[in-house]
């Protein structure tokens, strides 16, 4: 038997978050690469708008913290 694997998509895009941020962005990367500030973009997160419904799924809390995964951020970016 094979051992399963998980698909990682490698985009430039990726790889270049992967190498400047690592595999969790933290809410004030990602509100710096969406060219937002971390404030504003935590209130678009919490509505039930375009950018909640986006990167919603790419949302991972650790304790109170919360954290985007990379792996689902860069398609979203690479979309835009």
């Amino acid at each position: 038997m094979t051992p399963t694997s998980t698909f990682v998509p490698s985009t430039s895009t990726h790889d270049f978050l992967i190498l400047r941020y690592g595999p969790l962005l933290s809410l004030s990367q990602l509100a710096e690469l969406l060219h937002r500030s971390a404030d504003g973009l935590r209130l678009s997160l919490r509505g039930d708008g375009e950018l909640a419904r986006k990167f919603g799924p790419a949302r991972k809390k650790i304790g109170r913290r919360v954290y985007f995964r990379t792996v689902v951020v860069a398609p979203l970016l690479d979309e835009a």
